[in-house]
């Protein structure tokens, strides 16, 4: 599939001639800082201020609250948006930029905008959320279509006063991440007759062909081989044979290792314990820790971080046929270990246990898991924040910390020591489900059971935010999120300077 289309961005001390929208902010106390050009020329054409016609067209200072201005004479339209009320952070900032961009091209009409944004970012840390929050807000999924539309935005520029220091830079960076999630976004978005493992794994290699990440892909014959149990059993139901990827990625110099391992059920049917009809329709969307992971070691490594990341995303496809798997099937996984399993729709966590498995066997320093995992932890945490668990505080700390760096939500729960006691089996090692109580802490508490001794883990469950389902909010489109891929790409950011 073709790389994501996102509009070039640059840096301009002025207001580029060429500018067909300019969007600037309005903050709770005091006016919008508009470039002096437009000052004039909108005071001059209507007789007063920007701040003043702004406020009496409707503009407030809520964040995303947006009211559009005419032009004056051959000038670009003004967008207004709200800056919100309280303290301007660059997570905010993200949010407003996005918001303002995915407003500005809904005005495209036949061609292309050229879009400009005049928003705080006298600081490196709101340049680069400026930067990243504008092309996120870009993004756009192309329809499968015999019609096909030009981006309605094709040029995104900053104006800034050129004494954030490696501004260039920082454009530079806010790019490849906002490309890594428009991967990941395109990836979740594409229909799964179009994306299964085998597909999915010649993309990811196809993705990385220029980059410095060593490649590695097992098919049906290498998993048997190799004893993937789990990812046998779960995309033993389809005609289209399951895959493990696995990216690496060693820099000369670096300072850690990082594993990431991502769930990558390219279309979850539910197998023989079928889902109803409703709750399947978005499951091409089960992927998207796979895609996550997969997008956020090509940003490293294009970033050239100074750390080792080894990579692994289980692929299958879990279908309901003569030769789909069981509830009460004894699985032999990656390693020995045998589970009982309870239920075919509580695939994910069996891929992902192999996947873990072999990721220990590289001996980094962390292992960091993300799979959409379980409908529970979308009742406890909504649709917009992931879920964290982890083999200790120390270590669920380092993920929060890249969390709030990345601007991205995450919410810490527990695993209770009794919820390992749900898992006893009578005629295997461990079973792979509990009772319903506590669903994404039995999941939790099983993936662990994988992780080699003393190595730090980290289980982010991403069923809620993976995939949008209401209206664009702030830089989130509707459809695939790509979640956690900034996460995952400021924790290697931390690893490199720790």
């Amino acid at each position: 599939m073709p790389a994501p289309s996102l509009p070039s961005i640059g840096l301009a001390k002025s207001l580029p001639r060429n500018c067909d929208v300019l969007i600037i902010g309005l903050a709770e106390q005091g006016g919008v800082a508009v470039p002096e050009a437009s000052e004039r020329a909108q005071t001059k054409r209507f007789g007063v201020s920007v701040t003043d016609l702004a406020r009496s067209l409707g503009a407030k200072p809520d964040e995303g609250k947006s009211v559009i201005l005419p032009a004056a004479g051959d000038g670009p339209r003004l967008l207004v948006i709200g800056l919100g009320t309280g303290e301007v952070t660059p997570e905010g900032l993200r949010r407003v930029a996005g918001a303002a961009v995915r407003q500005a091209a809904g005005l495209a009409e036949e061609a292309s905008l050229s879009v400009a944004l005049a928003l705080p970012a006298d600081e490196p840390e709101t340049l680069l959320a400026v930067a990243e929050g504008a092309l996120l807000g870009s993004y756009r999924y192309q329809p499968i279509s015999t019609r096909t539309k030009d981006p309605a935005i094709d040029q995104l520029s900053l104006i800034s006063d050129g004494k954030v220091s490696g501004a260039p830079g920082l454009v530079d960076r806010a790019r490849i991440i906002a490309e890594a999630v428009a991967q990941a976004r395109d990836w979740v978005n594409l229909p799964p007759n179009l994306l299964y493992p085998d597909s999915l794994a010649e993309d990811a290699k196809t993705l990385v062909r220029d980059a410095r990440i060593n490649v590695e892909v097992l098919d049906e014959k290498a998993l048997q081989k190799g004893g993937y149990g789990g990812i046998l059993a779960v995309g033993g139901g389809s005609s289209r044979q399951p895959r493990l990827v696995r990216f690496s990625y060693s820099p000369r110099g670096a300072k850690g290792h990082l594993g990431l391992v991502g769930k990558g059920i390219t279309f979850d049917s539910g197998g023989l314990n079928l889902k109803p009809g409703d709750s399947m329709y978005t499951m091409k969307s089960d992927m998207a820790g796979a895609a996550a992971v997969l997008t956020a070691i090509w940003a490293i490594a294009r970033l050239g971080l100074r750390v080792t990341v080894t990579g692994y995303a289980a692929l299958a496809e879990n279908l309901p046929s003569d030769t789909a798997y069981r509830p009460s099937d004894v699985l032999t996984m990656y390693g020995g270990k045998t589970v009982e399993n309870g239920n075919t729709d509580a695939e994910g966590r069996l891929v992902m246990a192999d996947a873990i498995a072999r990721a220990g066997e590289d001996k980094p320093d962390l292992i960091v898991d993300v799979a959409t995992l379980t409908g529970a932890c979308v009742v406890a945490l909504g649709n917009r924040t992931t879920g964290l668990m982890a083999s200790d505080d120390e270590t669920a700390d380092r993920v929060l910390d890249a969390a709030e760096a990345a601007g991205e939500s995450v919410w810490q729960l527990p695993i209770p020591a009794e919820t390992r006691s749900k898992l006893d089996s009578k005629v295997a090692d461990l079973k792979s489900t509990g009772d319903r109580a506590g669903g994404a802490l039995i999941a939790a508490a099983f993936l662990r059971e994988f992780v080699a001794e003393n190595t730090g883990w980290a289980h982010l469950d991403i069923a809620g935010p993976s995939f949008n389902t209401g209206e664009p909010y702030g830089y989130t489109p509707a459809g695939g999120t790509g979640v956690a891929v900034r996460t995952l790409v400021a924790l290697a950011e931390a690893v490199q300077e720790s």
